[in-house]
Formats: C-alpha cells, structure tokens, sequence
C-alpha cells in the first residue's frame, strides 16, 4: 500500500498554481476546477480542488527537503512570506511553516531518519 496523493481546496485556483510552481513542483492536471503536481523528488502527488462555497481546512501538508534552510532562503528570496523560519523540534525534526493563498497551512520540514524512525517508534499491526 502507498499514499497516492492529497487534494487540497483552493478558493483561486490561477493563485494557487503560480503558488506551487514558485514552490518548485511540476503542474502535471490543469483545468478549470482541478490542477495537479509532482513532486521533485520521488513519485509524490498532490492536487487542487477549487472550492466556491466556505470550507475551512484543517489539515497540514508536509514537503520534505533535505537542504530545508536553503530551500527556505530561495523561496524568500522569490516573495514567499513565512510564518515562522526553520525551527528544530522537540520531536526531532526542524520546521518551517507558511500558508498558500488560500490560507491552507503547509510545513517545509527536514527529519531524515527521524521521519519513519523516531527513536519512540512502535509497530502495532492487527
């Protein structure tokens, strides 16, 4: 089993596109209600829903890059705002945390091992 892909809901689909490429991911889905991107690295997915109505997201998407800080600084340097800079964690992995246009929050993180192997890891299977 594996992890197809999360789909998030955007209020300004064109925004949010320009967004995530600026990001650094490749737009693969365009059209007007749907759009959807690969990751850099591996075969990760993502897309966007457009959302008319009210909705309130609360879930949090996680992108992993092994040279967080630099990425960070790219992405400043390109007008990404951030709502906090790379930060080391009490569970071990350092974050940084902004949102998209749409107010959907997403943490740019580093963990390595720590990811899939914290040092607090159970296995617990039916």
């Amino acid at each position: 089993m594996n992890l197809n892909q999360v789909t998030l809901p955007v209020r300004d689909l064109p925004v949010a596109n320009t967004f995530y490429k600026k990001l650094g991911f490749t737009q693969i889905v365009d059209s007007p209600h749907y759009a959807r991107f690969e990751c850099p690295d591996g075969h990760g997915t993502f897309s966007l829903s457009l959302e008319e109505g009210d909705y309130k997201n609360g879930a949090v998407i996680y992108f992993e890059h092994a040279k967080l800080e630099d990425w960070v600084n790219e992405l400043i340097a390109k007008g990404i705002q951030f709502d906090q800079l790379p930060a080391e964690q009490s569970y071990l992995w350092t974050e940084a945390e902004l949102c998209d246009p749409s107010g959907n929050k997403i943490k740019l993180y580093r963990a390595g091992e720590h990811r899939r192997f914290p040092p607090w890891r159970v296995e617990i299977r039916e």
